[in-house]
C-alpha cells in the first residue's frame, strides 16, 4: 500500500500552514517593535536604536517568507538520488 495520499494531504497542509505562519510571524513583528519604537519615542528618541531589531529581525523575516513562498520542494527524484549516492545506508 503506497503513502501517496497521506503525503500529497502533508504537502498540502504544510502549504497551508507556512502563510499562516508567517503572518503570524509579520504581525508579531509589527506589533513588538512598534512597542520598542513607542519606548524609544516616551525615553527621549535620540539614537535610533530600535533600527537593529528592525533590520536583524526584519532579516529573519525576509528569509521566513523566502522559505514560504520561494524555495522549492524536495522531489521524489532528489531522494531517490540521495539515497543511490549513499549506497542506501542508513548512518
Amino acid at each position: 500500500m503506497s503513502n501517496e495520499p497521506m503525503d500529497a494531504r502533508e504537502a498540502a497542509i504544510r502549504r497551508l500552514k507556512g502563510p499562516r505562519d508567517f503572518i503570524a510571524h509579520l504581525v508579531t513583528y509589527a506589533v513588538f517593535n512598534g512597542l520598542v519604537i513607542l519606548i524609544w519615542y516616551l525615553t527621549g528618541q535620540g539614537y535610533f536604536w530600535p533600527a537593529w531589531l528592525l533590520g536583524l529581525w526584519g532579516f529573519g523575516l525576509i528569509m521566513h517568507a523566502w522559505d514560504v513562498w520561494f524555495r522549492r520542494p524536495i522531489t521524489e527524484e532528489e531522494i531517490r538520488g540521495e539515497i543511490e549516492r549513499h549506497g542506501g545506508s542508513h548512518a
